[in-house]
């Protein structure tokens, strides 16, 4: 598994100290992931592994957002794995997205 810890090091280089640009993008990737991941179950469970890629493929840009490197890389070798109905990175995945949730709770 992964030890990697979400930053917000991006997000502050890309706003270049506009706090409300920051608060702002952050405030899209907490709105947005709570749907992405829902989405993602939905398919996933209905063993529509495409769709579920394709979602997978959203969600790898907010890890790269945030800082997640390594995180980044796994999911994008997840994705291409769906894409061939190999979904043995699931539960990897999984603990990804709870890093990612636990990060943006105190946001």
């Amino acid at each position: 598994m992964i030890k990697e810890t979400p930053n917000l090091l991006l997000v502050k280089q890309l706003a270049d100290g506009d706090v409300s640009f920051e608060k702002k993008l952050v405030g899209v990737i907490k709105k947005e992931l709570p749907v992405e991941i829902e989405t993602y179950t939905n398919y996933y469970n209905s063993k529509e592994f495409v769709e579920s890629a394709n979602i997978v493929h959203k969600i790898k840009h907010k890890i790269s957002i945030l800082g997640m490197a390594q995180s980044h890389q796994f999911v994008e070798d997840y994705e291409n794995e769906l894409r061939e109905e190999n979904n043995s990175k699931h539960q990897g995945f999984l603990s990804v997205l709870e890093v990612m949730i636990n990060f943006l709770k105190q946001y």
